[in-house]
């Protein structure tokens, strides 16, 4: 792999162009990392009301009863996408920890392990989720890496 960088005056925002001999699954990783990148807030909806959430105040993203829901420390926000459409555009510091749960890895401020479940505390917030036992190793791995 190449990279080049090129400096224009003209342009008025950076601009990426990806060239490649045939598609490659990386590609479409790399795409996705990118835009994750320099997204930097999430459209969720509350009543009628459309809010753009910044990523960083995201603790987690979890569906309840067929709902997305967006939590933060102080509220819930709904979303129309699916988990899984719904964290294909997150970044990486965001990790599903269960079948219906994605956590903000930044916010994570507890692992409590148990011999059945694994509670996950969050920074300023009484909410917790649990990871399911099949996510534990790759949670603690990714939180590890994060502290490093």
């Amino acid at each position: 792999m190449r990279i080049e960088t090129e400096i224009d005056d003209q342009l008025s925002e950076p601009e990426i162009h990806i060239c490649a001999a045939s598609t490659d699954p990386r590609l479409a990783r790399i795409q996705q990392l990118l835009t994750a990148t320099f997204m930097q807030t999430l459209p969720c909806y509350q009543d009628n009301k459309e809010y753009f959430i910044p990523l960083a105040d995201i603790l987690f993203v979890e569906t309840d009863a067929r709902v997305l829901q967006v939590h933060t420390a102080d509220d819930t926000y709904s979303r129309k996408d699916s988990l899984h459409e719904t964290g294909a555009i997150l970044p990486p510091f965001f990790l599903q920890i269960s079948k219906s749960t994605i956590v903000n890895l930044n916010q994570v401020g507890a692992v409590t392990r148990a011999i059945t479940n694994c509670l996950v505390e969050f920074h300023g917030s009484y909410k917790q989720v649990y990871a399911s036992r099949r996510y534990y190793k790759q949670l603690l791995t990714a939180l590890k890496e994060m502290r490093l």
